[in-house]
C-alpha cells in the first residue's frame, strides 16, 4: 500500500529574485558549454564519416576460415560462426555454459520515493509550493538510498545488494581463423534468456537461502508476497552465432583500422555485405549525431531560459504577467537556441562542406528573423 507526505511551502518574492539570479551562473555555463559540445560532435561526425569512407575503399573480402598472409595488415571484411571452446561461467552461481556471454540481473524489493511539486505564484510576487511524496515497494536494480528521503522513517532500505549485476565473456571468441579482441566481443548482440540453475546445483554458500520461480532465482521467504530485501535474479546469454567483421587482420587476430582521425572497427550479428556494413556504420554515425545534436541544443535552451528567468520572477508581482513573460522568454529561449545550434553546425560545416554549410546558414538568418520579431512582439506587449 502506497503512503503519501505532502509538504506546503512558501517562498518570498525577494527570496525568488535572488535564486533566479543566481541561476544565471548555471544558465551561463549551459549556454557557453553548447557552443565548444556541438562543434566537437560535427568534428566527430565528420571524422567518422571520413574514416568509414577511407576504409570502405580499401577493404578485400575473405573468407575468414583460414588465415591468407597476403591479406596481413590490411582492412578485412569476412563472416563466421562466432565460438568458443572454454565457455563462459559465473562462479556465484555455479553457472558454466559454452556460450559466448552471460549476463546477471540483480534486482532487490525495496522502497522508492517519487517526488511531484507544483507551484502557485501569489500576488505580490511571493509563490507557495505543495510538494507531494509517494512511497511504495518496487522491484529496482539499484539501491535506493533512503537516508536521503524526506521521510526516511518507515521506508528504511538495506544499503547494498545481495549479489551485483555483472556481465562475463568467454576469453577465447573465434570467429573463423581469427582470435577476437574484447572490443569486437562486446559488439556481438544476440541475447536470449538463459533458464535459471537448480537450486540444488547452487554453490552451498547460496543454496539454502534460494528458491527456484521459473526462469529467476528468488532470495526471500515468499516470492508471492515479496518484502524489503528480497532479491530476485535473472540470466541472459549469447550463444554461437554466425557474424560479420570489418576490421584490420593482425596475423591471426584483428584490431581496429587507423583512418585519420579516428578508427573503423565493426561487427554485426548475422552476414552481411561489406557494403551494407559500411551502410549501417553511416546510419548509425548519422543517428548519434542528430541525437547530440538536440541533447546539447536543449541543454542551450536550458541555460538561456535560466538566464532570462529573473524577468518572469520580476514581473511575477502581477501572476498573470508572470506567466505571460515566462511563456515569452521560454519561447525566445529555445527559438534562439536553436538559431545559435544551427549557426554553430553551420559554421563547423562550411570548412569541411560548403555546400551543405551555406543552406545551413541560410536557415540560420531565418531562424534569427523569427527570434527577432518574437522578441518585438513581446516588447510591444509589456
Amino acid at each position: 500500500m502506497n503512503d503519501v507526505i505532502t509538504e506546503v511551502t512558501t517562498e518570498s518574492w525577494f527570496s525568488r529574485i535572488r535564486n533566479a539570479f543566481g541561476g544565471i551562473v548555471v544558465g551561463l555555463v549551459l549556454f557557453i558549454g553548447a557552443f565548444p559540445a556541438l562543434t566537437w560532435n560535427e568534428k566527430r561526425f565528420i571524422d567518422r564519416t571520413r574514416g568509414l569512407k577511407e576504409v570502405a575503399g580499401q577493404t578485400i573480402s575473405v573468407d575468414g576460415k583460414t588465415l591468407d598472409a597476403a591479406a596481413d595488415g590490411k582492412a578485412i571484411h569476412f563472416s563466421a560462426e562466432a565460438t568458443t571452446k572454454q565457455g563462459v561461467k559465473d562462479d556465484t552461481f555455479g553457472i558454466a555454459e559454452p556460450a559466448l556471454k552471460l549476463r546477471r540481473t540483480v534486482e532487490m524489493y525495496q522502497w522508492e520515493e517519487e517526488k511531484k511539486s507544483k507551484t502557485e505564484e501569489k500576488v505580490g510576487g511571493s509563490s507557495t509550493t505543495t510538494t507531494t511524496y509517494t512511497y511504495r515497494k518496487e522491484w529496482s536494480s539499484g539501491v535506493n538510498d533512503s537516508s536521503d528521503f524526506k521521510k526516511p522513517e518507515g521506508h528504511e532500505n538495506p544499503t547494498e545488494m545481495m549479489f551485483p549485476s555483472d556481465s562475463f565473456a568467454a576469453p577465447d571468441v573465434t570467429a573463423g581463423a581469427f582470435r577476437l579482441p574484447a572490443s569486437l566481443v562486446s559488439g556481438i548482440g544476440g541475447w536470449e534468456d538463459y533458464p535459471a540453475p537448480a537450486v540444488e546445483a547452487l554453490p552451498e554458500s547460496i543454496r539454502a537461502k534460494a528458491k527456484a520461480t521459473g526462469t529467476s532465482l528468488y532470495f526471500g521467504e515468499n516470492p508471492a508476497q515479496p518484502v524489503v530485501g528480497d532479491h530476485r535474479v535473472e540470466f541472459e546469454v549469447v550463444r554461437p552465432h554466425e557474424v560479420t567483421i570489418v576490421a584490420r587482420q593482425v596475423r591471426d587476430t584483428l584490431e581496429p583500422v587507423p583512418a585519420g582521425n579516428t578508427k573503423v572497427e565493426l561487427i554485426e550479428d548475422g552476414v552481411h555485405s561489406a557494403e551494407a556494413m559500411f551502410q549501417m556504420a553511416h546510419e548509425e554515425n548519422r543517428f548519434l549525431t542528430w541525437i547530440l545534436r538536440l541533447v546539447f541544443a536543449f541543454l542551450m535552451g536550458i541555460g538561456l531560459s535560466l538566464i532570462f528567468h529573473p524577468l518572469k520572477v520580476l514581473a511575477s508581482v502581477i501572476p498573470l504577467a508572470g506567466s505571460l513573460v515566462g511563456a515569452g522568454t521560454g519561447l525566445v529561449a529555445f527559438l534562439l537556441a536553436a538559431a545559435l545550434s544551427s549557426a554553430t553546425i553551420a559554421l563547423a560545416w562550411l570548412a569541411f562542406r560548403p555546400l551543405i554549410g551555406v543552406p545551413l546558414l541560410v536557415v540560420t538568418v531565418g531562424l534569427f528573423v523569427v527570434v527577432g520579431r518574437r522578441m518585438k512582439r513581446a516588447s510591444q506587449v509589456a
